[in-house]
């Protein structure tokens, strides 16, 4: 039976040592990190409470319980938030089907087709890219290469992924922290659940990082692209929640101006824009 909740506290458990949380290092640990005995006495509960918490069978768990363990393991807000999605899954609330290309709202396209200057993409929580603008299709090439219109599958089943993204090892982490938290808010999304699956059987790398149980918000920071014709780019990007929409996210890329980064992307913007009189 899936466990996710205790392979998730497992996983955090065993990332604190005992003197991050005032207690002597003694005695020979056959695991890293803390004692279930040890977190169920920080927490203040019992231990076959604490036990029955990690099997999956704390049922009715109070918030006072989770917020004392998530103290205990030191969840930063995220991780806190991921506890409560793990312990209270929110069944029959999975999401609708993701569309393909053009299944956003119109207003949506819209800002999306103005933002010229800005290569600008939709994600859903499967990191599905739902819709784009031209720059971020000539950055991407989601409209020749259907494999890239998901971010897991390039990062991870896309042979050229390595070369496309320098910093590739970082990137699949944030990859599958981001995934991972998707999975914890939607755990009855078939989809989801079938991609990792596909990802599980196609790559080690993925494997191992899911295993690790990291959840991480992708909220800001600084990715570099290695473009085949426009070189390699330091893009900042920012991702914003669209109103209403909270499991789908704007994700737009910016260079500092004048960098080499805003020239290079000037130049693919030119490169991406369609003929005078043609409609894009």
């Amino acid at each position: 039976m899936d466990n996710t909740l205790g392979e998730f506290l497992r996983s955090r458990r065993a990332a604190i040592q005992p003197e991050d949380v005032g207690l002597p290092p003694y005695g020979r640990r056959r695991v890293p990190g803390l004692r279930r005995e040890e977190v169920a006495q920080l927490a203040g509960v019992s231990v076959d409470y604490y036990i029955r918490l990690e099997q999956g069978r704390g049922k009715n768990v109070s918030d006072a319980v989770l917020d004392a363990v998530a103290r205990v393991l030191r969840l930063d807000a995220t991780e806190h938030a991921h506890l409560l999605a793990l312990a209270r899954p929110a069944h029959g609330t999975a999401p609708a089907p993701a569309p393909a290309h053009g299944g956003v709202r119109p207003g949506v396209q819209l800002l999306l087709d103005r933002m010229a200057d800005c290569p600008a993409m939709v994600l859903d929580h499967r990191m599905n890219v739902l819709a784009w603008n031209a720059l971020g299709d000539a950055l991407h090439g989601f409209a020749a290469e259907p494999l890239r219109r998901n971010m897991p599958r390039l990062v991870f089943l896309d042979p050229q992924a390595p070369e496309l993204f320098p910093d590739w090892a970082a990137v699949a982490a944030d990859t599958v922290s981001y995934l991972r938290l998707g999975a914890g808010r939607h755990p009855d999304d078939a989809a989801l659940t079938a991609l990792v699956g596909e990802l599980s059987l196609g790559s080690e790398a993925f494997r191992r990082l899911w295993a690790d149980h990291l959840v991480r918000e992708k909220t800001y920071g600084v990715k570099r692209i290695n473009h085949p014709v426009a070189g390699e780019l330091r893009l900042s990007y920012e991702t914003l929640a669209l109103p209403g929409e909270p499991s789908r996210t704007l994700v737009a890329y910016t260079a500092p101006p004048g960098s080499p980064s805003a020239d290079r992307l000037a130049l693919l913007a030119s490169w991406s824009a369609p003929p005078r009189g043609v409609r894009p």
